[in-house]
């Protein structure tokens, strides 16, 4: 773990009101007071007659644009167009903004880069996935939308308490505790959208994907874990509360220790996983309940 971020993550909780005041609502290049036309039909797509198929495989592209990229720039320091994946489609394309030399420096015998180019494969293949799915049904695939990976980074550290800046790009562990961000993220959103699906074959799709978001999430779990550190316990209880406090449900986040144990599966009373909705994942992934754009989708996502 690098200096800035261990001398500031400690065990001690960051309240919600304190992580709103953090992210601050009107903080330039974080949240949008209109909506914006990338983002109009993912404001419609939480109405109460719920999205489409096609609409659900668009939103889910999103997410897998943004995992991909960021996996491939960490194993590789390029970006998933570099190996072939195609990020054109309808919508508004934007590019990737990440800093110069982004490769994450793993050891050469270090079995976690082995799991992040594992992982890396895994989300290229989703994104290609995805968008064959999309074609055979007739639809036009989004286009990657702009993915923020460079400022995003440094206002979920002061949102979450972690410090003024991040860099998931630095080392080993600054890598796993990004990868935490999203990894959790993704399963509850398929989680979340199953229900909602009417095409078995897409259904089967789905949950194919889940499984493996899943395996992904525990992986990176079980590596956090097994640094037996304090800091980094914190750190993730730290994202697992900014986390609940932007989805604003109930508090069923959990970090890598949940009651003084580990903690490789957040699960719900029944042991199973628990879901988000369209919007609790926005809200995530915009750094800010109700936003239309910011975080790690500057310019909102496409659908």
């Amino acid at each position: 773990m690098n200096t800035e971020l261990s001398n500031e993550v400690s065990t001690k909780l960051t309240s919600r009101r304190q992580a709103l005041r953090c992210l601050g609502l009107g903080a330039a290049g974080f949240t949008a007071a209109g909506l914006l036309a990338p983002t109009a039909r993912a404001q419609e797509i939480t109405a109460s007659q719920g999205p489409s198929d096609i609409e659900i495989l668009q939103f889910a592209l999103n997410l897998e644009y943004l995992e991909a990229e960021y996996y491939t720039y960490a194993t590789t320091g390029f970006g998933i167009e570099q190996k072939g994946v195609d990020v054109f489609g309808k919508g508004n394309p934007g590019p990737v903004i990440i800093k110069a030399n982004p490769r994450v420096p793993f050891g050469d015998r270090d079995q976690i880069k082995d799991y992040a180019l594992e992982i890396a494969r895994d989300e290229r293949k989703h994104v290609r996935f995805i968008r064959d799915v999309l074609k055979s049904l007739g639809a036009t695939p989004v286009a990657r939308p702009t993915i923020d990976l460079k400022n995003s980074w440094n206002a979920l550290a002061q949102a979450a308490g972690l410090g003024a800046k991040f860099d998931p790009f630095a080392n080993t562990i600054n890598f796993l505790l990004g990868a935490f961000v999203f990894e959790d993220v993704g399963v509850t959103a398929y989680r979340g959208a199953a229900p909602l699906i009417n095409n078995s074959t897409v259904l089967s799709g789905a949950a194919g994907l889940l499984g493996v978001e899943a395996y992904h999430a525990a992986n990176i779990r079980t590596v956090l874990i097994q640094q037996n550190s304090q800091p980094i316990n914190g750190a993730t209880r730290k994202i697992s509360d900014l986390r609940d406090t932007l989805d604003q449900d109930s508090d069923q986040d959990q970090g890598i220790i949940f009651e003084g144990t580990s903690n490789i599966v957040p699960t719900n009373e029944n042991s199973l996983v628990f879901a988000r909705t369209v919007r609790q994942v926005l809200n995530i992934l915009y750094f800010a309940p109700n936003a239309s754009a910011g975080g790690f989708f500057p310019n909102g996502i496409n659908l």
